[in-house]
């Protein structure tokens, strides 16, 4: 009992993308703070633009701890997992195993508080959807950066990822795509001279 917090940050230990050569390795702590900041623009921009009522705090949550099943079963390599309809039935019940037994940790009376993050609730449906979003997302932009350093090996992924997420049926996810994914091909100067250019625009 108490061993939660613990196991949780040992996220930092398991590393993704284990059978392609990285230019830099990715743990799945890090991805799952980038997914979970992905997800609560999702959910914001759901808000604003697309006139929703999305809870853009739990939003990020489940996206933070998404992949948190990992920390047991290890991050298997996505071909794998969805190599048939049953090998990805069966891994999937393997990670909802590795989610109750992660709660287990949890004293009793803090469980339920975490069991609507870990597991999806009927009224979350539509977060859980822009999670997934944001974890393609957060997934392509690897693909874009590793690319950028000159590693091909990602060519593939990349064209698989983007066609995956066009065909995601998501106005927040569109949005996004057009209004701030090209950033993500920018280096720091670039960014920084937009930013200065917006603000000198603001002043005038």
């Amino acid at each position: 009992m108490g061993n939660f917090f613990a196991m949780i940050s040992r996220m930092k230990y398991i590393e993704r993308w284990a059978l392609m050569h990285n230019t830099r390795r990715e743990n799945i702590s890090e991805h799952s703070l980038e997914v979970s900041i992905l997800a609560h623009a999702l959910a914001v921009i759901g808000n604003t633009r697309c006139k929703k009522t999305l809870n853009e705090e739990k939003a990020a949550l489940i996206g933070l701890y998404h992949d948190a099943s990992e920390i047991i079963t290890g991050d298997m390599p996505t071909p794998i997992k969805y190599s048939s309809r049953e090998m990805k039935h069966m891994f999937h019940a393997v990670e909802n195993q590795a989610c109750e037994h992660m709660l287990t940790m949890l004293p009793e009376d803090m469980r339920d508080a975490y069991r609507g993050i870990f597991f999806k609730q009927e009224e979350d449906d539509y977060l859980w959807k822009l999670v997934k979003a944001a974890d393609k997302l957060s997934a392509y932009i690897k693909c874009m950066e590793e690319i950028s350093g000159g590693n091909q090996e990602f060519s593939s992924a990349k064209e698989t990822l983007y066609a995956a997420l066009l065909q995601m049926d998501l106005p927040e996810l569109r949005i996004f795509m057009e209004e701030f994914l090209p950033a993500y091909g920018k280096n720091l100067d670039e960014l920084q001279r937009d930013a200065q250019g917006a603000k000198s625009r603001a002043e005038t």
